[in-house]
């Protein structure tokens, strides 16, 4: 007899729908498996025959065939075990093929009969939404992300009896999730802004660099709280709208096996690698493509401390990245596509011992050795960080001050004042952006207009700190960011004067 599955396959961050096909004949007992499977397919046959035996159903002692159509694209993964199970099953006679074609089957099967979570349930979801009735059978862990999905009924389960069980009553209710409840847990910070003392200048270039999503460099000497302010970031961005964080949360699930205990991940992510990490864990990759973490950091922040540490081919490799917000990780036969829309926060020492400059203490390096530690982070690189924050040494006065300082809540109302100018400034463009820092040549003529006086700061500067054709692009972007905040229509020379101050690493290093 022959049985038919729906499932699907994930392929990056893509889903592919896959018909399993069971065909039970007389024969030496065997199972063969099909449709280019790799090995953590073909290895499902054990555990699919463990599985089936030790939750009570009898292994069929024939020859058995399965098929994973379409065959022309190679199957990965673990996620076809319970619809290969079932579909044995169907085929043997023990279970009724009525309703197993009503269902999407997605898990993966332990040799006790356990469906164990597996990763892209939310992609695959969201791939079927549209549909009309889409059921989809999950494991218990994965249920409630695949649940956030409208127009998509959601049956949890644990185990591959309850799943019988559960295809044997077509009157089973699906999962239900409270999406607004979600968001009113949201944006729950251990942190806060009014925890950083002092630094009131690097606070502001801060303000201004979420107001306008621009990304920052932060550099001072040890202990000068480089890494505190930029934890602190994501509490002073605004909020994830449904869109943006069902996109983050599809990014996780295709990374991981997402078990998220709400099922979907309402705060704006902050990724900190190590600087040891590869290129290819940074920017997405392997034999079989996975999002890295830029992507991971999608609709947040990414920080890299100690900046010049990183391997240079990795840094290098963020520039695509940093100006179309996407990576494209090309294969033979297929190409991947990641979103990387983020907010790029990196703080370094001005030297290798820390105390370049430093008032207090004495830098034991040479011009040589400071050349040799910038020199490490390229020109092009630099040239794509809009803002460049120096962090003097934190006083004892500011240290030992009681009064707390404003806290994260007060400045994100500014942020979100700000955002909401951008928003209805490009609501009716024709390119999709929704922040300054997106701007290219012809919206920044047109946004970024200057009188006289600013157009003499700017040839000045030009001149003076070398700037290249980006990095002056780059300072009438934060112009017009700062603009915003003060909440004036038209940018006037003080905030040239500002934004120009944060360029003041061109000159000092490049």
């Amino acid at each position: 007899m022959t049985a038919k599955v729906l499932t699907c396959g994930l392929h990056g961050i893509e889903t592919y729908l896959v018909e399993i096909e069971v065909f039970v004949s007389w024969g030496l007992p065997a199972i063969n498996i099909v449709g280019l499977p790799d090995s953590a397919v073909r290895e499902s046959k054990e555990r699919v025959k463990s599985a089936i035996k030790n939750s009570g159903f009898r292994w069929p002692a024939e020859r058995i065939t399965v098929s994973l159509a379409p065959s022309g694209i190679k199957k990965e993964g673990a996620c076809f075990d319970l619809g290969i199970a079932l579909g044995i099953l169907c085929a043997a006679e023990q279970i009724s093929p009525l309703n197993l074609n009503s269902y999407y089957i997605l898990g993966e099967l332990s040799l006790d009969g356990i469906v164990r979570p597996i990763k892209g349930v939310l992609p695959i979801a969201m791939s079927l939404a549209g549909h009309d009735k889409i059921n989809i059978i999950a494991p218990f862990e994965n249920a409630r992300e695949a649940a956030i999905v409208s127009g998509v009924n959601v049956y949890p389960v644990k185990n591959l009896r309850e799943t019988v069980a559960l295809l044997n009553n077509p009157q089973a209710m699906p999962l239900k999730i409270d999406i607004e409840d979600l968001f009113k847990k949201a944006n729950l910070y251990n942190v806060d802004f009014s925890e950083v003392k002092g630094q009131y200048l690097a606070k502001r270039a801060i303000e201004i660099a979420v107001a306008g999503g621009h990304n920052i460099a932060m550099i001072g000497p040890p202990g000068s709280g480089k890494t505190m302010m930029a934890k602190r970031i994501p509490t002073i961005m605004p909020d994830l709208t449904l869109k943006e964080a069902l996109e983050v949360t599809k990014i996780y699930s295709a990374a991981t096996n997402l078990q998220h205990k709400e099922g979907l991940i309402t705060n704006r992510p902050f990724r900190c690698p190590h600087h040891t990490i590869s290129d290819i864990a940074l920017i997405g990759g392997g034999s079989t493509p996975i999002p890295g973490e830029i992507s991971m950091a999608h609709q947040g922040v990414l920080f890299l401390d100690e900046l010049p540490e990183f391997q240079r081919a990795s840094l290098e490799a963020l520039r695509q990245p940093l100006e179309e917000g996407k990576i494209n990780v090309s294969r033979i036969k297929k190409n991947y596509l990641f979103p990387s829309s983020f907010l790029l926060a990196v703080a370094l020492n001005p030297c290798p011992c820390g105390y370049f400059g430093d008032p207090q203490k004495t830098c034991h390096c040479n011009t040589t050795k400071i050349e040799n530690y910038i020199g490490k982070i390229s020109g092009p690189l630099l040239d794509r960080i809009d803002i460049h924050i120096e962090l003097p040494r934190v006083k004892y006065k500011e240290l030992a001050e009681v009064k707390e300082a404003e806290s994260s809540s007060i400045i994100k109302l500014r942020v979100e004042k700000a955002r909401s100018i951008q928003r209805e400034r490009f609501k009716n463009g024709k390119e999709e952006i929704s922040y300054n820092a997106q701007m290219e040549g012809r919206l920044i003529k047109k946004y970024c207009p200057l009188d006289n006086e600013s157009k003499e700061l700017m040839r000045l500067a030009l001149n003076e700190l070398g700037l290249s054709a980006r990095a002056y692009d780059k300072v009438l972007k934060v112009a017009r960011s700062i603009a915003d905040l003060t909440g004036v229509e038209s940018i006037q020379p003080q905030h040239i004067s500002e934004a120009i101050q944060y360029r003041n690493l061109d000159r000092r290093f490049t």
